[in-house]
């Protein structure tokens, strides 16, 4: 089985055969619609993260990093997954988790929540499953991330701010 790969050509979602309303996700639970609800990027945990750290230039910059290295994250993960590498496997979830949480990715880090609980039961085919989603939802992610928060003044037609001097 090969793994779809992060970005507009990354494949797209399988086909939902389950009943309406749920779809089984890989830890044996129910993947529910409601759980589509959950904020791709929730904005008061990037507040909070500013609040933190003093400021919006190391939040903008954590998140501009988070950005960059979402390909190389998935395709790190990706590896681990197919060659059913179980610890390089969980490091790369557990970073994945941790930093989409650290940057509001709440949509993204309970995804890979779910991918931890299947690697950890060693079902590496469902995992295997699901990264078509990671791939998704990541890219996902990113995109909103940088839309909403790195760059919001292209979401409003405006030009960025000049530096000083200029």
């Amino acid at each position: 089985m090969s793994i779809p790969q992060p970005g507009p050509s990354g494949g797209g979602v399988p086909a939902d055969n389950s009943p309406a309303g749920s779809r089984a996700n890989a830890d044996g639970g129910m993947f529910h619609e409601t759980d589509e609800l959950i904020p791709l990027v929730d904005a008061s945990i990037l507040q909070d993260l500013e609040q933190e750290l003093n400021g919006s230039e190391l939040a903008v910059r954590f998140a501009q990093d988070y950005a960059a290295l979402w390909e190389l994250r998935y395709t790190r993960l990706a590896a681990a997954v197919q060659s059913q590498d179980r610890a390089a496997a969980l490091d790369a979830i557990i970073s994945l988790k941790i930093t989409s949480k650290m940057i509001g990715g709440l949509r993204l880090a309970r995804l890979a929540e779910t991918l931890e609980t299947v690697i950890r039961q060693g079902d590496f085919g469902r995992g295997q499953e699901l990264m078509e989603r990671v791939a998704d939802h990541g890219d996902r992610t990113v995109e909103e991330l940088q839309v909403s928060y790195i760059h919001p003044e292209e979401r409003l037609g405006k030009e960025p701010d000049a530096p000083p001097g200029c």
